[in-house]
C-alpha cells in the first residue's frame, strides 16, 4: 500500500466526531503484529496508543493526531468521502485536517526500520469535540503505566503559504469571561431614577476592548482582550435596561493567567455593582527553540523540502497542549491549512507525500 492509497483509506472512513467509523481497527491491522495496541475508550471516545520498542534507550518519540473530522456542510462540488484524486489534488473532508499527517505518520512508523528508543502513535477521536475524554485520557494512562513520551510531534496541519514554511513551538490558551453590570431599570424620560448599565460601561469600553494584557514575545504575540458579546434593555425605547451582559475571550500566552484577567476587570469595573465568571478549556504551553524534537524537524523539513521553517505559535488551540501539559517536549507539523473545515477541503498529494519523507528522515535522524 503507497502513501497515497494509506490516505484515501483514511479518508474514506466517515470519521465524523467521535466515531471513528472503524478505523481504529484497519490502522491496527495495517502496522501489524510487531506494533502493540493500548485502548482507553470512555462515553463514547475511541483513543489508541501504538508503540514499538526498538531496543533499550529511554528515548521515546510519539506522533499524535486524531481520527475523527467535523460534518461536511453542503456544497461539496464531489462527494466529500470518496477521496479521488484529480490532477493531483485530493478534496476530501479531514485531507487537510488531519488525515493527511495521520497517514503521513502511519506510514513513515510502519516502514521505520530502526529507531534509538520507542516509536509510539497516539490517536483520538473525539479531538474535534470536546476533548474531554479524548487525547488526555490516554496520557493520564499512560502516566500511569509510566509510559510517557519524551517527544511529541503532532501532525495538524500548519503550514501557511509554502509547505514546510511552519511549525507550531506551542500554542496560546483561552480564557473566556462572563461580566455582568447590575442597574435598575427605569423609565427613558426619568434617567435620574434608575440606573442604566449601559451608560455607565460606556466610558470603560475603550480600556477592555482589544485590550494587551502582556506585551508578548519572542514566541506569542500579546494576549488581547477580545469582546464577543454584549448585550442589554427589552429591544423597546422608553425602558432603560435592568442589567448588562457582556462575554469576552482572552487568547493567552504563557505572560497571562487567568487571575490576571480577573485582576484587571476588577480594576476597571471595581467601582461597579458587577459580577464575573471566568472559565479555561485550554492552557498556553512553548516548547524551547533548542529542543531536540524543534531542531530535529528543522533539519528534516530543510534537507526534504528546502524550506526553512519559522516558529509559531499562532492559531486556535490542539491537543499538543495536553503533551505540554505533561511536560513532553511537543511540536506540530503539517500540511498547508487555508481550507480546514471549509466546504471543498482539500491537499495536495505533492504535499502527503513530502510530510511522509519528512517524517521518515526525522525517525532516521532522530
Amino acid at each position: 500500500m503507497t502513501i497515497i492509497e494509506l490516505f484515501q483509506k483514511l479518508l474514506r472512513f466517515k470519521s465524523l466526531t467521535p466515531n471513528d467509523d472503524g478505523a481504529f481497527d484497519f490502522i491496527e491491522e495495517y502496522l501489524g503484529a510487531d506494533w502493540t495496541c493500548l485502548k482507553v475508550d470512555m462515553e463514547g471516545v475511541k483513543n489508541r496508543f501504538y508503540y514499538k520498542k526498538f531496543n533499550e534507550n529511554p528515548q521515546h518519540l510519539c506522533f499524535a493526531g486524531h481520527i475523527d473530522v467535523v460534518p461536511t456542510g453542503e456544497g461539496w462540488s464531489v462527494d466529500p468521502f470518496a477521496a479521488d484524486v484529480i490532477d493531483g489534488i485530493i478534496t476530501a473532508r479531514g485531507s487537510q485536517d488531519m488525515k493527511s499527517g495521520d497517514a503521513a505518520f502511519l506510514y513513515a512508523c510502519k516502514n521505520a526500520k530502526n529507531f534509538d528508543g520507542t516509536l509510539s502513535i497516539l490517536l483520538t477521536s473525539d479531538e474535534e469535540g470536546e476533548g474531554t475524554y479524548g487525547t488526555i485520557k490516554m496520557l493520564e494512562h499512560l502516566k500511569e503505566i509510566d509510559m510517557i513520551p519524551n517527544y511529541a510531534v503532532v501532525a495538524e496541519p500548519t503550514c501557511e503559504v509554502v509547505f514546510g514554511d511552519a511549525i507550531k513551538v506551542g500554542r496560546r490558551g483561552s480564557i473566556n469571561g462572563y461580566l455582568t453590570i447590575q442597574g435598575k431599570q427605569g423609565h427613558a424620560a426619568y434617567p435620574e431614577k434608575g440606573i442604566n448599565p449601559v451608560h455607565q460601561i460606556a466610558p470603560l469600553l475603550e480600556k477592555i476592548a482589544g485590550y494587551d494584557l502582556d506585551n508578548g514575545d519572542e514566541y506569542f504575540a500579546p494576549s488581547k482582550l477580545v469582546i464577543t458579546d454584549i448585550r442589554a434593555g427589552m429591544q423597546v425605547t422608553n425602558v432603560t435596561p435592568n442589567k448588562l451582559d457582556l462575554m469576552f475571550n482572552v487568547r493567552n500566552s504563557t505572560n497571562t493567567k487567568k487571575e490576571d484577567v480577573e485582576a484587571y476587570i476588577e480594576k476597571v469595573f471595581g467601582h461597579l455593582n458587577y459580577s464575573l465568571r471566568t472559565t479555561q478549556g485550554s492552557y498556553p504551553f512553548v516548547t524551547n527553540k533548542e529542543s531536540k524534537v524543534v531542531k530535529a524537524m528543522e533539519n528534516s523539513i530543510e534537507e526534504i523540502l528546502g524550506v526553512k521553517t519559522k516558529h509559531s505559535t499562532a492559531g486556535g488551540t490542539s491537543d499538543a497542549r495536553y503533551f505540554g501539559a505533561f511536560g513532553i517536549e511537543a511540536i506540530e507539523f503539517g500540511v498547508i491549512n487555508d481550507t480546514i473545515h471549509s466546504v471543498g477541503e482539500r491537499t495536495t498529494v505533492k504535499e502527503v507525500e513530502g510530510l511522509t519523507k519528512v517524517f521518515e528522515n526525522l525517525i532516521e535522524k532522530f
